[in-house]
């Protein structure tokens, strides 16, 4: 049986990935925060849909040690934060979630004797120079993971957005609505790949696709936002 570990469960994606994995059968194990003020409810969620939780710190001795536990074949790294979050106490937490978590949970997947398949959750615009910060870090995981020399899936969407997200990211959704709309008039005009390279993509498609990558044996390397919406169909 398969087993994988989906560490950024709680997010609007990784709760669809662990819903995802579970559906396909998978030992399917779901890492909540031990200090997440949601916890218990997470816990029953996950546990209702399947899957094991695991609550381990976020070092990456802790890490290390679930994943010689777990012996996961895929490691689902869904971490990040929003924009508003970015600045807490005068600390980026892009520094400190979207690269610093997932940097650990990179770091814990090399030690294993068995490497598991990294599947890392970039986005649309990383990989190259850029002055965003958000990008810059995606950008920077990346790179790691390439010398890293592990087998890894990266999968760069646009817009992550749908009715059933529940965080309030006002600027994000409109811009994909507007997006979306300009898109609808340029693939009646025939554009029908820029359509599909630049649409927004629920968190339920792209769990999908993201699904469909680990189950791959050979898919490996960079995903853009238009193969993901292929796979997603």
């Amino acid at each position: 049986m398969t087993t994988v570990f989906v560490a950024g469960a709680t997010g609007y994606t990784g709760r669809h990935v662990v819903s995802a994995c579970t559906a396909r059968g998978w030992r399917t194990i779901a890492h909540v925060r031990p200090d997440s003020p949601a916890l218990v409810d997470w816990t029953q969620r996950f546990t209702a849909d399947g899957a094991l939780v695991d609550r381990s710190e976020w070092t990456i001795e802790a890490m290390s040690t679930v994943l010689v536990e777990r012996a996961p074949d895929v490691v689902f790294a869904l971490l990040g934060t929003t924009r508003a979050r970015n600045r807490r106490d005068g600390v980026s937490t892009y520094e400190a979630v979207d690269y610093g978590l997932t940097n650990c949970l990179l770091e814990a997947s090399r030690s294993l004797q068995q490497q598991p398949v990294f599947v890392y959750l970039s986005c649309m615009g990383a990989g190259g120079s850029t002055r965003n910060k958000y990008l810059q870090v995606r950008t920077r995981i990346e790179a790691e993971l390439r010398a890293a020399r592990i087998p890894h899936v990266i999968a760069r969407p646009g817009f992550i957005t749908g009715p059933d997200r529940d965080e309030n990211r006002l600027g994000e959704t409109v811009a994909a609505r507007v997006g979306n709309g300009a898109l609808s008039i340029l693939r009646a005009l025939g554009a029908k790949q820029l359509d599909r390279r630049y649409r927004s993509i629920t968190g339920s498609s792209l769990a999908k696709a993201l699904v469909a990558l680990a189950a791959d044996p050979d898919a490996r390397g960079v995903y853009e936002s238009d193969a993901l919406q292929a796979l997603s169909g």
